[in-house]
């Protein structure tokens, strides 16, 4: 694969971008129709406004543990914790 092309899947197309999403939220019991409902929703946004072919759009959703996620010094466990 060169910096210009991409691969599909079985084939190589040359100038041709395909979009990358990568949402994090804190690991808490996201459903799986909650989940199937972002990719759905965020690659029908990147068709809708920027005209990207939902077939090489890619999302990728990571649930992070609340004890690996920090806002201000503290771990978003310690801040749920202290009501903040």
């Amino acid at each position: 694969m060169t910096p210009s092309g991409i691969w599909t899947g079985g084939s190589f197309h040359q100038g041709e971008s395909m979009p990358y999403v990568n949402i994090k939220v804190t690991k808490e019991g996201v459903s799986l129709q909650q989940k199937t409902e972002l990719i759905r929703g965020v690659t029908q946004l990147l068709a809708d406004v920027l005209g990207k072919n939902p077939a090489t759009t890619v999302v990728v959703i990571d649930e992070v543990d609340t004890d690996n996620w920090g806002i201000g010094g503290e771990t978003v466990t310690v801040r749920r914790k202290k009501g903040q």
